[in-house]
């Protein structure tokens, strides 16, 4: 059992931590007030190659295993979780749903401009009466010979306004239930095809959320992935490797918090001395740290099953589950620590605060992780 990371891995995490504290630490306030989407930074994250790190070099990726990508999404998340949620779902949702079930031909046409950052994709499962739910989809796909003809209404979709390329999940054949689902690759300007305006969110407000609209859009049959009724078990299947993503998001928003609440309290000074000298807030500290210490062991351990090709079902979601608990904990304690101080927008803490609360509930909320941890358990 080896607990240290190679200098590849190494490499990548420092790339990303200056990455980070360089280009998106100085906007990020004004991204998360005006919802700004941070399409320079998006840019520079894909010439980076932070946008297809999983994909082999043959597509324009960079071919690195699952625990370099944990890393560089926790060095993100420490100062922009909106970034780092564009970044998630193009990675593990998008770019590795299509190398992994694509056939070459799609491959070879969206994953270059996928890796590269030129363009974006999303994942569209969630609908206005199927979030934990997935295989209530009234989305639906009519078999029309040579293409699909699709009508329905996604909603909280990440990257929805500023995509151009999606995975659509839609049923087919709903006499066989989640067995008639297919996902389908849809590119933005398909007639009938509309984006709604976006949502007015509580935290991540620099990625873009909205609804997306489906009116007899014309899908042709290349563009599904896998055979017919494929469709559910792609969705599980990049959900639970997306979990993996969303667990790094959140340990990085604990560990961006608690990096912070460990400066201030050197700087802060109450009753004549650091309020770090003061048991209450060495209390704090300590169980940050220890929790952020537990959180980052859970996100590798499903990112080394991940690439030992092992089921990572029950410790990716075991990971979702304690690390956005422990994000949203330790940002809550985080704005104690700073007092009035972490009420104030230029301190930071209270954006995490705010950002923490949506890793408990997309790509499977608390409780859906507690159903797949329940299940794996007792099989």
């Amino acid at each position: 059992m080896d607990f240290q990371l190679t200098e590849e891995q190494l490499a990548v995490q420092a790339a990303a931590r200056d990455f980070a504290q360089n280009e998106l630490w100085a906007g990020v306030i004004e991204r998360d007030e005006h919802q700004k989407f941070p399409a320079e930074q998006i840019k520079k994250m894909g010439e980076l190659g932070f946008m297809g790190m999983m994909v082999s070099p043959e597509y324009g990726g960079g071919g690195m295993d699952t625990v370099s990508y944990v890393l560089a999404m926790e060095e993100i998340s420490k100062v922009d979780a909106s970034c780092s949620v564009i970044m998630s779902v193009n990675n593990s949702l998008v770019c590795w749903g299509l190398e992994k079930y694509g056939n070459e031909e799609q491959k070879r046409k969206y994953l270059p401009g996928l890796t590269s950052g030129e363009i974006i994709g999303a994942f569209a499962l969630s609908e206005p009466e199927a979030g934990s739910d997935a295989t209530s989809q009234r989305t639906t796909a009519e078999d029309k010979g040579d293409y699909y003809l699709l009508n329905g209404t996604k909603n909280w979709i990440t990257n929805g306004t500023t995509a151009s390329v999606y995975l659509v999940v839609a049923q087919t054949n709903p006499e066989l239930k989640h067995r008639g689902i297919n996902v389908l690759i849809v590119e933005k300007g398909m007639e009938g095809f509309q984006t709604a305006p976006k949502e007015n969110k509580l935290g991540i407000r620099g990625s873009d959320t909205c609804s997306l609209l489906f009116t007899d859009v014309k899908v042709p049959k290349e563009n599904r992935i896998g055979e017919d009724g494929f469709g559910f078990k792609f969705a599980m299947q990049v959900l639970a490797g997306g979990r993996i993503g969303i667990a790094a998001q959140a340990l990085g928003i604990a560990s961006g918090a608690y990096e912070l609440s460990l400066k201030y309290s050197k700087e802060r000074k109450a009753f004549g001395v650091p309020i770090s000298q003061h048991q209450a807030i060495q209390f704090k500290l300590a169980d940050m740290a220890t929790n952020i210490d537990a959180a980052r062991l859970l996100c590798l351990q499903s990112a080394h099953d991940k690439d030992a090709h092992q089921d990572y079902a029950k410790s990716g979601a075991m990971a979702k589950l304690f690390a956005s608990k422990v994000a949203m904990d330790t940002a809550v304690e985080a704005v104690q620590i700073h007092g009035g101080y972490g009420f104030v927008k230029e301190y930071h803490v209270e954006r995490m605060m705010r950002d923490a609360k949506i890793t408990q509930i997309y790509e499977g909320t608390s409780e859906i992780q507690k159903i797949v941890i329940s299940r794996e358990i007792l099989k």
